[in-house]
């Protein structure tokens, strides 16, 4: 027997077994705990709680490590693309060539929108939130593919998966595109991923839009930083609705619900609203700085800090960076890359954030690089929701093969009234 851990409540002693992960973290295994002791834990927000185990993202938040499959993220973002993360997540290795080029063959061959599906978007207001939007029809997709829903077989499976990978983009810019007024543009099969979707989202009928490569480029490694990140909150949530054995579809629908909120996905959108609100003040980052750190101020630094990394995120190093090169790429200044850079600057050599673990974490820079390239302030949540896919659909994926596979039911500690009689409305 390995380790264990030793519980002892009301005179009692019971042993806990210690489990330990590739890395060397331990966790205690409670799932006896209730019935050995009648006790359940109660952990607001399961900041200690690991519900699976899981052998697709590692992060070590106090060292600042991102890794997909044991690769770290700053080779994957240097050397690879996303279709070949995409594969790496979903299947545990990195593709052969012939692999990875029927990878993106399928995925093009699926990445039209069945015509009916137009309709939904035509059903939502011009006005209409994309991430509300998107969520609705990706749900939507399993009543147009009935016949590959079946979560235990690996046939539909997959081709669900390639429809999901490749109807993203289309969907994604059909969103764009419906809330401005614009025809959809059809999927052009010549081009490359983050190609396509630029394409579907700025061309028009009367006008050619030539993608830039560096845009693509910045666009492609965006999405691999999001690909995927552990038991989040959207990766918890398709977790939990897939254990139901909800279809793919139905899953990662919730996921892009979950991922909708401020607290998740929306934090980059926050970060350009502050940066917008310290230009039109024409204050300086260290006068803001000193505002976030009154208690009188209701303002709050956007961009720093993160539940799991008390150190640097290395995604935020590596956007930065790409920030940076596609603004001088496109030879284009920004107010707001200044006044970020300022604020780090700052915010680095403070002793209240330092003290804080404070640091910039990937939402910091994203948005300024969805903003350079045209992307309209609501759309970026979607462009998350695009990368994180194949993460989300790896962890259902992962969940469905999980032997130990429950339907996720947490428990609660009751609060409310103890037994009582019912009044008849005259007694009231």
């Amino acid at each position: 027997m390995g380790e264990v851990a030793k519980l002892t409540f009301n005179g009692k002693t019971i042993d806990l077994p210690v489990i330990e992960g590739t890395e060397h973290e331990k966790g205690i295994d409670l799932a006896k705990l209730r019935s050995e002791t009648g006790l359940i834990t109660y952990d607001p927000g399961y900041m200690n709680s690991g519900a699976c185990q899981s052998s697709i993202t590692y992060i070590d938040g106090e060292a600042g490590i991102l890794r997909y499959r044991g690769y770290p993220i700053e080779e994957l973002a240097e050397r690879s693309n996303f279709l070949e993360v995409s594969w790496l997540l979903l299947n545990g290795e990195l593709p052969a060539k012939g692999a990875l080029d029927g990878f993106a063959q399928d995925l093009r061959m699926h990445s039209m929108l069945h015509e009916d599906m137009k309709a939904f978007f035509n059903a939502f207001p011009k006005n209409a939130h994309p991430m509300a939007v998107g969520a609705a029809v990706v749900n939507a997709m399993s009543t147009f593919y009935q016949d590959s829903s079946d979560p235990s077989n690996p046939e539909h499976v997959r081709i669900s998966t390639i429809r999901l990978l490749a109807k993203m983009p289309t969907i994604a810019a059909y969103c764009y595109k419906h809330s401005k007024g614009q025809p959809f543009i059809y999927p052009n099969n010549r081009l490359d991923y983050c190609s396509n979707f630029l394409h579907m989202m700025f061309a028009t009928p009367c006008d050619e839009y030539v993608v830039d490569p560096a845009v693509a480029r910045a666009l492609d490694v965006l999405l691999i930083l999001h690909a995927d990140h552990e038991q989040n909150c959207s990766t918890s949530t398709v977790r939990m609705v897939g254990s139901s054995l909800a279809n793919l579809f139905a899953s990662i629908s919730a996921g892009v619900a979950a991922l909708w909120g401020p607290r998740h996905g929306g934090a980059n959108q926050a970060v350009i609203e502050m940066l917008e609100e310290i230009a039109a003040e024409g204050i300086s980052g260290k006068t803001f700085l000193e505002k976030c750190k009154d208690k009188n101020d209701t303002r709050r630094l956007m961009g720093f800090g993160h539940r799991v990394y008390k150190n640097y995120d290395p995604r935020a190093k590596i956007i930065k960076t790409v920030c940076m090169d596609v603004l001088s790429r496109m030879k284009r200044s920004s107010r707001l890359l200044d006044i970020a850079m300022e604020l780090e600057g700052v915010a680095l050599k403070d002793e209240y954030f330092v003290t804080r673990k404070l640091y910039p974490n990937v939402d910091f820079y994203s948005g300024i690089i969805y903003q350079a390239i045209g992307i309209p302030t609501d759309m970026f949540t979607v462009l998350f929701a695009m990368g994180r896919l194949p993460g989300w659909i790896a962890q259902w994926q992962e969940l469905q093969k999980d032997p130990t596979n429950k339907i996720g039911r947490p428990r609660q500690i009751y609060t409310g009234a103890t037994k009582r009689a019912y009044s008849p409305m005259d007694k009231r």
